[in-house]
């Protein structure tokens, strides 16, 4: 998940008190008590109770207290669980109010991160917090190898890294670490080579197309050369002791490693690292890399007037700013970043660049199963069980499988409402299943 928004639900009355309950996720939870001590003395006649869950158990119990009708009045949610609730009905739009909200400018959330929460052209939730994955990398190393400038493109990144695999002072490592059970840096390159990974309106895999084929091609190669090593899920005993002692020099990761490399890294190492913008597919392009939210979202009952209230109130940009300061999470509007001096920061201000180009998984209940399909095959390319072509036929059959009640309903709805004459969206007639 790369960032956070707050979703409102206003059906649950916590306590003896008719208070406003609140679920926050993780470490964000105790960031979120401490904030809305300030949102009460600000609304003295509100009362709010946080409550923390754990990432892991979060998703269920959100389903759980849906079916239960026991839902907070409002809650925090990755941007990948949003057409799931979107389409149980679980989450309200926001759109009215957001436009006449007087502290909260939607041209102020980065357009990538906002656009996670807009389903067909509705906005759902209000970005907290952003994860964006980008270029971490050994300055000193690449220096040592004769590489004096960031990689702006593919083909430079693996000149680049055939350099650093090549050179007396580096070649006892590898040039790159890529974790084989992870989807997202084959995910990342696709999109970044402006491929779309589903066809027909969602309902078909495309990962047999020529964009996706090609960045699939690229990925591969890299294992083909000896660039990034064949290892199982955990590809490093320890990440941070063998970026330290220069088992690789590039890493694809997100924010939660600014601390760790910091905290972790032997002080000699602490101006030897530093973070880049994806490489761009093409010269000229940005290199693209997905927005990870975490939200805060309004449910469809009671109360939303106050809940919308909590929610404007902490996704303000002087509670993102607040919120960095307590967790080092990055902000997801530009003025949070200008106020908190990330912008400018050294290692941040890479991803403030990377912010201004992103792009957003598709928006369907279904894609944590098909990243964990892209995964398995991906892996068993790498590893030479499957070729290319083979594994990338066999993703989009079992995509296409995991996608067949989606397309049965959309069949069904669009059996009872036409569409328009002349209209060009594909009939359920006309739009076939890969073969397997």
């Amino acid at each position: 998940m790369a960032a956070a928004a707050i979703a409102v639900h206003g059906c649950h009355r916590g306590g003896d008190r008719d208070d406003l309950v609140l679920w926050a996720m993780g470490s964000e939870g105790d960031a979120a008590a401490q904030l809305v001590r300030e949102f009460e003395r600000a609304n003295p006649a509100l009362h709010v109770r946080v409550q923390t869950l754990p990432w892991s158990a979060a998703h269920e119990k959100i389903l759980t207290a849906f079916v239960g009708d026991s839902m907070p009045d409002a809650f925090q949610a990755g941007n990948t669980w949003l057409p799931e609730l979107r389409e149980l009905g679980a989450i309200d739009a926001i759109d009215a109010r957001l436009d006449a909200s007087a502290t909260l400018d939607r041209a102020d959330f980065f357009p990538g991160v906002l656009d996670t929460n807009v389903i067909e052209g509705v906005t759902w939730g209000l970005p907290w917090y952003v994860d964006t994955r980008l270029l971490f990398y050994r300055r000193d190393l690449l220096e040592r190898a004769g590489v004096a400038e960031v990689p702006a493109t593919w083909d430079a990144w693996r000149d680049a890294m055939t350099l650093l695999a090549e050179h007396p002072a580096t070649a006892d490592g590898h040039a790159i670490l890529l974790p084989m059970r992870e989807w997202e840096v084959p995910v990342i390159l696709a999109l970044g080579n402006r491929a779309e990974l589903l066809r027909d309106h969602d309902r078909f895999g495309n990962f047999r197309s020529p964009p996706v084929r090609a960045a699939f091609a690229w990925y591969l190669d890299l294992f083909t050369r000896g660039l990034a090593p064949r290892a199982s899920a955990s590809t490093s005993g320890n990440l941070y002791q063998d970026f330290a002692r220069g088992a690789f020099a590039y890493y694809v990761t997100g924010p939660w490693n600014l601390g760790e490399l910091a905290k972790r890294l032997p002080a000699e190492l602490a101006e030897s690292w530093d973070t880049a913008p994806m490489p761009a597919a093409r010269a000229g392009e940005p290199g693209l890399s997905l927005a990870g939210v975490r939200a805060w979202w309004c449910r469809r009952r009671a109360r939303k007037d106050d809940a919308w209230r909590l929610i404007e109130f902490l996704a303000a940009p002087e509670r993102q700013s607040a919120l960095t300061r307590l967790t080092g999470d990055l902000p997801a509007s530009r003025s949070a970043w200008t106020r908190s001096g990330l912008a400018d920061a050294p290692r941040t201000r890479a991803f403030y660049a990377q912010l201004q180009s992103l792009r957003a998984t598709p928006k369907i209940p279904e894609w944590e199963q098909i990243a964990t399909s892209i995964a398995r095959h991906a892996e068993s390319m790498i590893r030479g069980e499957e070729t290319l072509d083979a594994g990338l036929a066999d993703l989009d059959a079992d995509v296409d499988q995991i996608l067949a009640k989606r397309r049965w309903l959309l069949d069904r709805a669009n059996a009872v409402t036409p569409a328009p004459v002349g209209s060009d969206a594909p009939s359920a007639s006309t739009a076939e299943p890969h073969a397997p």
